[in-house]
């Protein structure tokens, strides 16, 4: 019998090889029609695939109100959208078509370029086949036969998938839907009508299988609802991305730039971006002093022995320059970490338990090669500063330690607004080889990370397989304004590069022990960082970080010199202020400030002249009237002080009550 657990706890029995439809259909006709997949034992399964264990399974129903049913759907729809393709050109030859986050995409090999023109006449084609309902029937064939089944339909790349990676396996699953045919695991909705809603995106070039050594493809992005709505709010969603994106924005206010002469994925801060980068660095420089940390440099390159000894030479060879070969023999390698240099820091001299903690903090300029076709603005580059720090400490303080650092974390994001964040707690895959370091060690540092988590009641999600290869993580998913999620704060527990370099400190017992490291880096990266922020706040920093905080405007010629006065004022108080002295119009010079994004213009006449005043105009809530500029200064000070984020209610016009502030 089929021993079947179901959400509330209950039991219920059925026959081997009975389908969760079946199951879902005696819970409830309506559960059955809401039915999308299910889940047995945590694997997601098809409607219609029967069950043949005779354990107990634990048994759910999924629906659209469940999360992972938009990832079925979303498979679904890359079948259809690969079948479609199909149909309306000759010659394709099927890689792969997984789901992504908010979508999917498919890559093909196929002799004529599909263009963004195109997405019309493929959705037409889409739309055909999402209206005639039509099953995704799954079948299995041995192996041997799923390969001349798959060369039968001309589908070389799937022969040759077959060939290098499933040929150990004793047979393959396909899915059918009409006339198409794909090689796939599923799982699969019941019928392509359930699609209530999609949209193709993109396209763009791949490679098969990732290796830029192959074949080059093309890959159709797009994504797929259960209803128009939900569609509708990410297109909409899309559109802000687009309206937000660091790079365009990046170049119009100036702040980075690049240059094909100086090397892809190489960020030039221009002066504006430099500024808030040096902003940033000095707010957590001086945290950290006050947090006991000292700031140490290290040079950019080192011996590749010391990458070996530490890991990270075998470990991320793919992702590296190649190193520099020296006349005699010596092998150098552009850093891609800062930990080894931290670790010979500490041990270049002895260490006692009474100095531990030791806190080592750097930003440290690494280097990674990314390949061309994953290199994006800021987000993703080959030289990156991390404002990374090393934690040496005896195991007993390992908690207190972690606590400190993950608190670090949540006072730099909510120095900046970034309120909606969560913890994902990366654990090693016991399965994987990837790992070094024993098992006692790693589980001591789980424990200890999920123990400190709890008590300062942070919810996590646990993530097995996602641990760095020297100890488990735990990493900050911070949502930006419009929803999206970053991957931002990290900090990662160590029992095992302290093992390979032999690092040691006496204790109170006058024998040697072995310290533990932490990892940590609250912004992670600079250049991701300053990306994120770009796009969360649309380039309008707030007051704190502006590069520049005010616009003097005078009227006219004739109040110059008392603009400048103010002027120089403001600068000797510390606020970056900069006068604007074109003869434009002033209407012209108030529309330039503001599409330049600078929080506050203060506009001076006859009047603010007579009366030793400015006219307020704030960016965002509009003209504030008179003010002394005494008050001006305590306004803009309080604001600076308490580091407070400003912005807009969406759909507002930017002016009065719609202005929302916050202060951390």
């Amino acid at each position: 019998m089929l021993n079947v657990k179901l959400p509330d706890g209950s039991l219920k029995q059925y026959d081997l090889g009975t389908c969760p439809r079946d199951i879902a259909k005696d819970i409830g006709p309506r559960l059955e029609r809401a039915a999308v997949a299910a889940s047995a034992n945590g694997v997601i399964v098809d409607l219609d695939r029967p069950i043949e264990s005779s354990d107990e399974i634990e048994f759910t129903v999924i629906t659209p109100a469940d999360s992972r049913a938009l990832g079925v759907l979303r498979h679904s729809a890359a079948h259809v959208m690969a079948r479609a393709i199909m149909r309306l050109y000759e010659g394709v030859k099927l890689a792969f078509g997984p789901t992504i986050e908010n979508g999917f995409y498919y890559d093909f090999d196929m002799p004529e370029p599909i263009s963004e023109e195109d997405f019309p006449r493929i959705e037409e084609e889409m739309h055909r086949i999402v209206e005639k309902e039509e099953p995704f029937e799954r079948f299995e064939l041995a192996t041997s036969d799923a390969r001349g089944f798959c060369k039968d339909l001309g589908q070389s790349l799937k022969v040759e998938h077959i060939d290098q990676e499933l040929s150990q396996q004793s047979d393959l699953s396909f899915y059918r839907q009409g006339e198409f045919v794909d090689l796939c695991r599923g799982p699969h909705i019941p019928h392509a009508g359930r699609i209530g809603a999609f949209k193709l995106l993109s396209v763009a070039g791949a490679y098969w299988k990732n290796d830029a050594s192959r074949k080059q493809l093309q890959r159709v992005y797009g994504t797929a609802w259960f209803d128009q709505k939900e569609q509708a709010a990410y297109l909409e969603q899309l559109e802000e991305a687009k309206r937000r994106d660091h790079r365009v924005l990046g170049r119009q206010l100036q702040l980075f730039t690049t240059s094909s002469l100086v090397g892809a994925g190489l960020i030039l801060w221009m002066p504006k971006g430099a500024m808030v980068r040096n902003i940033l660095e000095n707010f957590i420089k001086e945290e950290l002093l006050a947090r006991g940390y000292q700031p140490v440099y290290t040079p950019h390159i080192g011996r590749v022995e010391m990458y070996e000894r530490s890991g990270h030479y075998p470990y991320y060879a793919d992702s590296q320059f190649a190193p520099v070969e020296m006349q005699a023999g010596e092998r150098y390698l552009l850093k891609p970490m800062n930990c080894p240099h931290h670790i010979e820091i500490y041990r270049s001299q002895p260490r006692s338990y009474r100095e531990l903690p030791v806190r080592l903090a750097e930003f440290g300029t690494v280097y990674r090669y990314e390949q061309s076709g994953e290199l994006n603005g800021m987000m993703r580059v080959r030289g990156l500063t991390q404002d990374d720090a090393h934690q040496f400490c005896t195991p007993d303080q390992v908690e207190d330690e972690f606590r400190s650092t993950v608190e670090l974390v949540l006072f730099v994001l909510r120095s900046l607004g970034l309120n909606d964040y969560e913890v994902r707690l990366g654990l090693r895959d016991p399965q994987s080889d990837k790992y070094v370091g024993s098992d006692d060690n790693w589980d001591r540092a789980e424990a200890s990370l999920r123990s400190v988590l709890n008590e300062m009641d942070l919810p996590f999600e646990e993530k097995t397989g996602e641990a760095a290869f020297y100890g488990p993580k735990s990493d900050f998913l911070v949502r930006d304004c419009i929803g999206r999620q970053w991957q931002l704060g990290t900090v990662q527990l160590d029992y095992n590069l302290p093992e390979r370099f032999e690092l040691e400190y006496v204790g109170a017992d006058n024998r040697t022990h072995r310290p533990v490291m932490i990892h940590r880096a609250p912004f992670g990266s600079m250049e991701r960082f300053m990306g994120v922020l770009i796009e969360h706040f649309a380039g309008a920093f707030p007051l704190w970080l502006a590069p520049e905080q005010v616009r003097i405007l005078p009227i006219s010629n004739k109040f110059e010199p008392y603009a400048r006065q103010i002027e120089e004022q403001l600068a000797r108080k510390g606020f970056r202020v900069h006068g604007d002295y074109r003869s434009e119009k002033l209407q012209a010079r108030i529309r330039d400030a503001q599409l330049e994004l600078i929080p506050y213009m203060l506009v001076v006449g006859q009047r603010e002249q007579e009366n030793g005043t400015v006219a307020v105009r704030d960016r965002l809530a509009g003209d504030l009237g008179p003010m002394t500029l005494d008050d001006t200064i305590h306004k803009f000070s309080q604001e600076v002080q308490e580091k407070t984020i400003r912005h807009v209610v969406e759909g507002s016009a930017g002016l009065g009550t719609d202005v929302v502030e916050h202060a951390d």
